[in-house]
């Protein structure tokens, strides 16, 4: 059986669904459970810290991002999923975009003439 991102996507999706209706469920039987006890410890497992995610970390990254207000976006998941197995490394934009060293002269801008750069330290 052969997944595409579409379908492993709706999947992960389907799974983190079921998974959040067993939360509220616990959330509105002992009310506070999912500040109180949850978000702590699934902040731990989706390993929040870490500068570059891991594939073991994306369905409890998703179960996080669930906890807000904000619907499951499909086309993050998949970009995800296609990040972590190879397929793209990063977003279009981010790709775009040179890197801050490339240009040193153009990240510093130069002080006015004047005396208008505000800095009273240098003498």
């Amino acid at each position: 059986m052969n997944l595409n991102a579409d379908q492993l996507a709706e999947l992960l999706a389907g799974i983190v669904r079921a998974h959040n209706a067993i939360i509220d469920a616990v959330d509105r039987a002992q009310p506070g459970f999912r500040n109180t006890h949850l978000i702590p410890v699934l902040n731990i497992a989706a390993n929040i810290r870490a500068a570059e995610p891991r594939m073991i970390d994306l369905p409890s990254r998703m179960l996080l991002r669930m906890q807000g207000r904000a619907a499951v976006d499909f086309a993050t998941i998949k970009q995800d999923l296609a990040r972590l197995t190879g397929g793209a490394s990063v977003a279009p934009a981010a790709a775009a975009a040179p890197p801050a060293a490339a240009a040193p002269s153009a990240a510093a801008p130069a002080p006015r003439a004047g005396g208008g750069d505000l800095d009273f330290i240098k003498s």
